[in-house]
């Protein structure tokens, strides 16, 4: 590979970072090809771009993008494969997924946001993360949740004093 297809694959994997925003770096070594393939395959299916890359690409990828991610370099040994998505927990999920018959995809590294994780240890907090939709649902029910409140009590409300003046009409009639 030349310096400029080298150049190519490393503006490609900068622009992937920054189009989706969040990725993941996985250790696939030892897998078979079918395996792979099959990972690939679920990837495709979940809306999760899967990409083998050399580390030096990578780290000089991710040495292009905003802030300071250089806390990342320290995962890049070895076979890395890299999983794009726009939602922060799906690969994380999917990794969970296809573990239970096996101890791969191992977690080397993530990229949520501006946030970096380092370490197979940090799949579970990274399943357990919301994604912007969740998010903004739970802050959508939280502010609607004091307005069916108030709501409901002046309906109730309502209902006792209607039955308050019907009493008194009542009493005068």
């Amino acid at each position: 590979m030349n310096r400029e297809e080298k150049n190519e694959v490393v503006s490609a994997l900068q622009g992937k970072m920054q189009e989706y925003g969040n990725f993941y770096i996985t250790d696939t070594s030892s897998l078979s090809v079918e395996k792979v393939n099959s990972i690939r395959r679920k990837c495709f299916e979940s809306g999760i771009e899967m990409q083998v890359a050399k580390n030096t690409l990578i780290k000089k990828a991710i040495e292009g993008l905003e802030g300071d991610a250089s806390e990342i370099f320290v995962a890049l040994k070895g076979q890395s494969a890299l999983l794009f998505s726009t939602v922060g927990n799906g690969p994380a999920k999917l990794i969970k997924a296809l573990r239970k018959g096996s101890d791969k995809p191992q977690l080397k590294a993530a990229y949520i946001d501006s946030t970096v994780f380092i370490g197979d240890n940090q799949l579970d907090t990274l399943v357990s993360l919301k994604s912007r939709e969740e998010l903004i649902g739970d802050i959508i029910g939280l502010l609607q949740s004091p307005a069916k409140n108030v709501i409901s009590a002046l309906q109730s409300g309502g209902n006792k004093i209607a039955g308050i003046v019907k009493t008194l009409q009542e009493r005068e009639g």
